[in-house]
């Protein structure tokens, strides 16, 4: 099933979900033909893991009781999980660029799918990231020391998270006018967020100033949630911040605010985007 079936009278007739499912089958059977874009959430999260275990590892002192390689997956996913805004800015660019969603957009279809369709497809592709870097996670001595729900609210956090970074890089996409200008963007800022916070090294040894981003930043409390909740965490110091106290709350405020703050902005940059 392509975006052609969308013209057929039993597809157009349907509803916003039907029609989303048919972009997100779209979106699959584009990965399945250049498997190469799972690179991002196969090989280079397998590549991060091995490197900050066995070569930072080993410098890195965390109070974690299991020892650094336990508390630093928690890090990883997160930092894979908020690359998901770089894809999806990327694809959703290069489908603007070369007429894909105007061929869309002619079609009988509701507009939201294609952005919801997107969104589901990309979340899917995150979570294939989430299962490698838990099977590697295995294989360097990683365990769960927590209760089945407990870890089960971990991974949904960081879907959570991931849904919300779709809607900042389907913001993005929107935005820029090429692939070129939303690789630097996304480079640059989110590069930096994601290690300036507690996902490869603890915050206490930082400049006061500097710690103090940190542990505010969102990313740190998602971090921190998931490895007290899966159990790999060590006691959180009276002077960290606020958010690294109650890391669960903190991350679900964040990842609600987010989505519903940038998700009618997206759209409404979408729209003006592909109506010019």
């Amino acid at each position: 099933m392509t975006t052609r079936d969308l013209a057929r009278p039993e597809i157009r007739d349907t509803g916003l979900l039907r029609q989303s499912l048919v972009i997100v089958r779209r979106n699959l059977i584009h990965i399945k033909r250049m498997p190469e874009m799972l690179m991002d959430v196969t090989i280079q999260p397998v590549m991060f893991v091995m490197l900050f275990a066995f070569v930072f590892g080993g410098s890195i002192a965390t109070n974690a009781p299991s020892g650094y390689r336990e508390w630093l997956l928690a890090g990883i996913m997160g930092q894979t999980v908020a690359f998901a805004s770089f894809i999806v800015a990327v694809g959703l660019t290069a489908d603007i660029e070369k007429g894909i969603v105007d061929r869309m957009r002619s079609l009988p279809i509701n507009p939201a799918a294609v952005l919801v369709g997107r969104s589901i497809s990309s979340l899917l592709h995150s979570s294939i990231g989430i299962v490698v870097m838990s099977l590697t996670g295995l294989l360097i001595g990683w365990r769960i020391r927590g209760n089945v729900l407990d870890a089960m609210l971990a991974y949904v956090l960081l879907l959570m998270w991931g849904f919300a970074m779709i809607w900042i890089g389907i913001w993005v996409g929107s935005k820029m006018r090429s692939v070129e200008a939303v690789n630097g963007v996304m480079f640059t800022t989110m590069f930096p967020i994601t290690f300036l916070a507690n996902t490869f090294a603890p915050t206490e040894h930082m400049p006061a100033w500097l710690r103090t981003i940190a542990e505010w930043n969102p990313i740190s409390s998602l971090v921190q949630a998931v490895r007290e909740l899966w159990g790999n965490a060590g006691p959180v110091g009276n002077d960290a911040a606020l958010p690294l106290h109650h890391p669960v709350l903190t991350t679900l405020i964040w990842t609600t605010a987010i989505t519903l703050v940038v998700a009618p902005l997206a759209i409404r940059t979408f729209r003006n985007r592909t109506q010019d």
